[in-house]
């Protein structure tokens, strides 16, 4: 890492926060991520217009700006003098700031939606994010220090992006962390970099994450892409750029982080959608519609109406469940797809289930099931496990991994890259270790179809934590709460 670079952007991060930890309306790193990420956002598209205007008069060429002149960055957050330092008679700040920004600027912006050509345009994304944001910075003075240190920010370079990348991501880490709900938002990186892995995208095929949270698949496919082929042509980097990664999000928050996310990972106008994917109907899709790999962490545990349960042949409540039923509809024949589920997935015993885990054998080639441990995702009292599969022909044989990094995985004891090395290294031969082994198709009760975790190694099928930890966990994770919750009144008063 660029040293001095990192420590000028993390200061500027910690400014940022604790700014925004005066403010009522910010309680939580919810608040503080959604709040960083819109003027991030404004900040980004000021350097990108800067950078498309100059490109534009080096060939003689006019540069017609998104943005009129008074709602650009550089006219209301950052004025400059001569000197290029902030030119404080012109700039806003107070009552005028929060004004501006809350009945002017919000308003503006959000209009961009309905002129925009289509959703894949930078227009739309603008209309799309001031639409679903607001301004929770009610005093116009601690907005004016928060947009000076965004100011302080650059996007110009690679360097610089790859270093805000990385501190922002730190940031959705942190946000993932912070709540019992957190895995909706966060899925831990190094998961992601294995099943990308094991998945292998190549350039020129199209990759889809239907409930793309904070877009960590997407972003890490992207890097993966890049540093696999790093002699690429001009029209394979307009493929990565413009069509290659897909992504849908129904919650406005994950959305605009999401967004903003792949915006520093180096995509200008990243397709991702704001919609429930789950309202489209299976049987609505064409094959122009599908995808060559889904890589995808459905919500666990989420409950779907019976209006949304009409658009799948295969009925539950259940949310992940759903989300699986689509990932198989959508991908081509041959494509390739890694889900992390709940492991109650292998074994439920309710008919909609046990259809489900059918359907799966019959119509892909299930090839890997990883199962990790508890712990994986913070503050998700459940175990999950991955699924590897290839669509278009029955399962023969599948080859189980279960995952055991040797210590307990909790916020301060994360999962680790090398932790799933071996994992990554024995799935390319389906190799037997005490951990890993296969299973015929033929041995699968054609009844039930259980897929349920048994290690004949004599591996330990679950590892249960003991109560003391148990109480601990939630003991920290309630005073946690009480500590916002502190905070919360502390302004109040």
């Amino acid at each position: 890492m660029h040293r001095p670079l990192t420590n000028m952007f993390e200061q500027a991060f910690r400014n940022i926060d604790d700014a925004l930890r005066k403010e009522a309306g910010c309680a939580t790193e919810l608040d503080y991520a959604e709040q960083t990420s819109w003027l991030l956002f404004l900040k980004y598209l000021d350097g990108l217009e800067q950078d498309r205007a100059t490109e534009a008069a080096l060939e003689g060429k006019k540069y017609t700006y998104l943005l009129d002149k008074s709602y650009r960055w550089e006219t209301w957050a950052a004025p400059k003098d001569k000197s290029g330092q902030l030119d404080h008679n012109t700039a806003l700040s107070g009552d005028d700031l929060r004004d501006f920004v809350n009945q002017k600027l919000f308003p503006y912006l959000q209009r961009f939606k309905d002129r925009a050509s289509g959703p894949n345009t930078i227009e739309y994304k603008i209309g799309e994010i001031f639409g679903e944001l607001k301004n929770k910075i009610t005093s116009g003075y601690n907005l004016r220090e928060i947009v000076d240190h965004v100011d302080e920010l650059r996007f110009r370079s690679q360097t610089e992006k790859h270093e805000l990348s990385a501190l922002y991501e730190e940031k959705i880490k942190r946000m993932g962390n912070a709540g019992r709900n957190g895995g909706e938002y966060y899925t831990p990186r190094p998961l992601i970099r294995a099943m990308i892995r094991v998945v292998n995208p190549r350039l020129g095929e199209t990759i889809h994450d239907g409930a793309c949270g904070s877009a960590g698949f997407l972003c890490e496919a992207f890097d993966h892409l890049r540093q696999a082929h790093p002699k690429r042509t001009t029209a394979q980097d307009k493929r990565l750029q413009e069509a290659t990664f897909y992504g849908k999000e129904k919650k406005s928050l994950a959305y605009v982080i999401g967004i903003m996310n792949l915006i520093l990972h180096g995509i200008e106008a990243p397709n991702i959608i704001h919609t429930n994917t789950l309202t489209e109907n299976l049987a609505d899709i064409e094959e122009k519609d599908r995808f060559d790999i889904v890589l995808a962490n459905p919500p666990f545990g989420g409950k779907e109406r019976p209006e949304v349960q009409q658009n799948f042949p295969i009925r539950t409540g259940e949310t992940a469940f759903l989300f699986l039923e689509h990932f198989i509809k959508i991908l081509r024949a041959g494509g390739r797809g890694g889900i992390v589920i709940k492991n109650t997935f292998l074994s439920n015993t309710d008919n909609a289930s046990v259809s489900l885990r059918k359907h799966l054998l019959e119509s892909c080639n299930l090839h890997t099931v990883l199962d990790c441990p508890g712990g994986t995702f913070q503050g998700a009292g459940v175990k999950t496990v991955v699924l590897f599969f290839e669509k278009g022909r029955p399962t023969r044989k599948v080859w189980f991994y279960q995952l055991d990094p040797g210590r307990n995985l909790g916020k301060t004891n994360p999962l680790n890259d090398d932790d799933l090395a071996e994992f990554v290294q024995l799935q390319k031969t389906f190799a037997d270790s005490p951990k890993s082994w296969s299973v015929d198709a033929k041995d699968i009760d054609p009844a039930t179809c259980d897929l349920s975790v048994k290690n004949p190694n004599g591996g330990e099928t679950v590892t249960h934590r003991s109560p003391e930890e148990i109480m601990k966990e939630i003991a920290a994770l309630d005073a946690e709460s009480a500590e916002v919750l502190e905070n919360i009144k502390a302004l109040l008063k």
